[in-house]
């Protein structure tokens, strides 16, 4: 079956970018789940801060693993079949959380977690290509913030559903009381997740006949004077392998600062930290608004980029400077708004979130530009960059061991962020290595 469209006017992209916004919804929900979870599992499975990092590991390894299969699945599929497969193996991936659940297994939780993570990572082989590719390439990173929205919202929401569903009744939550529970009450808490991944199944199988039976638009590569020539392969292409490498860093600082900022929290003594990722994913919303309404027409996409790299480069040093007893940053700016105070240093984790958000929508039409018909080649390969969501989460966690604490330890993302603004500045320009 192929209920493909061609089109060309702006109007036809309402539907499909609509439909693809639900798709990024998904991608947020399911993604940032993880920075909830991650404290969760350390409690029921009883992990040091290093073996809970592995949550992020076993799920952004996937893209690693699966990119160039996927890739070569792709090429023969299409973009909507691709898509199709890519929310079938997520069903797959949510119903194993249920013998994880059961069982409280920690191995069982990776295994679901890798398996989402592959049909992720067929979706975004695919979704992301095609929204370059809907409309002019020079606003395609303001197509992107606008997608990005509502995966970050997703990522406001889940912290506090993961909080309500999952942690509702239990009276006090902290670290200490949770590490307190008996053997049976630790499993009882393991099989609240059952349910909340019993929904997610039927909603991924309700996308599928969305995806499936939509008049979605068949887009195509723009071919240019610059397009490769036939025998031609991506590895020739700096802006794409480069490309590749700065979404390798900015996945993982991106990780870093969505996924540890509730165990951050967690150790600091902050209440209800397995919802500290909502800090993080609002604060990256504000920077896709300002994506969406800049760009192009006040901020290009290397613009944003290196103001980016900027925003969190100060972050940094935000982070690792302040004094963890003091909230008097967290209390200035979202006092007014009647938040909980929170220690500095956790606030400028959580600010990490504006400095991140629109390096993603950035890189990714600066990468494929004049890739013409290697595009679904460059699309993997940016793919298998998110990779640096697994190696530098676990090595944030190995760091704060080894350093004697999570503070020190975020120093991790300060080479991640100079890596990004070189590409802003040069590497993204690059058309040949000499």
């Amino acid at each position: 079956m192929n209920t493909d469209v061609k089109t060309d006017t702006p109007s036809s992209s309402i539907l499909p970018m609509s439909i693809i916004g639900l798709l990024f919804f998904i991608f947020g929900f399911v993604t940032w789940l993880n920075g909830s979870l991650i404290p969760f599992l350390k409690v029921i499975c009883d992990l040091t801060e290093f073996q809970a990092m592995f949550v992020a590991f076993a799920f952004y390894i996937a893209y690693t693993v699966m990119a160039l299969p996927m890739s070569m699945v792709l090429k023969h599929t299409g973009y909507r079949t691709g898509m199709v497969l890519g929310l079938a193996i997520m069903v797959v991936g949510a119903l194993a959380f249920i013998p994880a659940a059961l069982n409280a297994s920690y191995p069982i939780f990776l295994l679901a977690l890798f398996i989402l993570g592959t049909g992720l990572t067929i979706l975004q082989t695919a979704s992301n290509p095609y929204v370059v590719m809907l409309g002019p390439k020079e606003s395609a990173a303001m197509r992107i913030s606008i997608l990005g929205i509502l995966n970050k919202l997703a990522g406001v929401i889940v912290p506090i559903a993961f909080t309500a569903l999952i942690l509702s009744g239990l009276g006090d939550t902290s670290t200490e009381a949770l590490e307190a529970l008996t053997a049976s009450e630790l499993q009882n808490l393991s099989e609240r997740l059952i349910m909340p991944y019993i929904y997610m199944a039927v909603v991924l199988a309700f996308l599928i006949a969305l995806v499936w039976f939509a008049p979605l638009p068949h887009v195509e590569p723009e071919e240019s004077e610059n397009s490769p020539a036939d025998g031609d392969n991506i590895l020739s292409h700096p802006q794409a392998i480069l490309g590749a490498i700065a979404l390798f860093f900015y996945v993982g600082v991106e990780v870093i600062a969505g996924d540890s900022i509730g165990l951050y929290g967690q150790g600091l003594g902050v209440q209800n930290a397995t919802s500290l990722t909502s800090y993080t994913m609002g604060f990256m919303v504000i920077g896709y608004i300002v994506g969406i309404t800049c760009i192009p027409r006040y901020l290009s996409q290397q613009q944003a980029l290196l103001g980016s790299t900027v925003i969190g480069t100060l972050c940094v040093f935000g982070i690792v400077f302040s004094n963890p007893e003091s909230t008097g940053t967290s209390s200035v700016i979202l006092g007014w708004l009647g938040a909980p105070d929170m220690p500095n240093t956790v606030f400028y984790v959580a600010l990490l979130g504006l400095g991140n958000a629109l390096v993603w929508p950035a890189i990714w039409p600066l990468a494929l530009d004049g890739l013409g018909k290697l595009t679904p080649q460059g699309s993997a390969l940016l793919i298998m960059g998110i990779a640096g969501g697994a190696i530098l989460s676990v090595t944030f966690g190995w760091l704060s061991e080894i350093l004697g604490g999570m503070q020190a330890a975020y120093w991790v993302c300060l080479p991640s962020y100079l890596f990004i603004l070189f590409y802003a500045l040069k590497g993204h320009k690059m058309r040949r290595w000499s």
